[in-house]
């Protein structure tokens, strides 16, 4: 039978930095997510299955948060980040999706390009899910913990798409516009 570890004071703090480093770029991109809301998010169409604003903070907070445990337990049952440990290609997975999960917001929020994003988002939804794979590998339940982080991400990619489709115009603010600009009709 196998022994259950009780965390002890300096594995409480371990866990706490943990949950707290996906949670600072999170709460970084909130900021720029709320200045970009009313302005250009707001003006765009959306399909009908898109949920209210007020949701995805709570989530993405739970899922970073889920995430970040889920990569304490790895680190401590895989042996840390030392050469040829068996956490070592994990927590690479774990950054790589980190990474990448952080540049959506940027992208999509910051450069107003959909499509970049919906290619991004993609990117993250591919990494996490290897990333689960390799967690359940040196710890099962922090591979099962990515499993609403990557449903969620599958939602997310959708939604992501469908945003693009219907916004078709919305490309990037980067881009030149053409010599028969398009009016917005009222």
């Amino acid at each position: 039978m196998a022994t259950v570890q009780k965390p002890c004071g300096g594995d409480l703090l371990k866990i706490a930095g943990a949950v707290l480093l996906p949670n600072l770029a999170g709460y970084a991109n909130g900021r720029l997510t709320r200045k970009n809301l009313e302005n250009w998010y707001a003006n765009l169409k959306f399909p009908t299955f898109k949920p209210p604003n007020w949701v995805f903070a709570p989530v993405w907070t739970s899922l970073y948060a889920g995430m970040g445990y889920a990569s304490y337990l790895v680190w401590r049952d895989g042996g840390g980040f030392s050469s040829g440990s068996e956490a070592q290609l994990p927590l690479l997975a774990y950054g790589t999706q980190l990474a990448l999960n952080w540049a959506w917001t940027p992208i999509f929020f910051g450069k107003h390009n959909i499509k970049a994003a919906l290619i991004d988002i993609l990117a993250v939804t591919t990494t996490a899910s290897v990333c689960g794979v390799l967690f359940y590998k040196v710890n099962k339940t922090a591979g099962l913990i990515f499993v609403p982080y990557v449903a969620w991400l599958g939602f997310a990619s959708a939604l992501n798409y469908a945003i693009w489709k219907l916004n078709p115009e919305q490309e990037s603010t980067d881009e030149k516009p053409s010599t028969s600009a398009h009016v917005k009709q009222n």
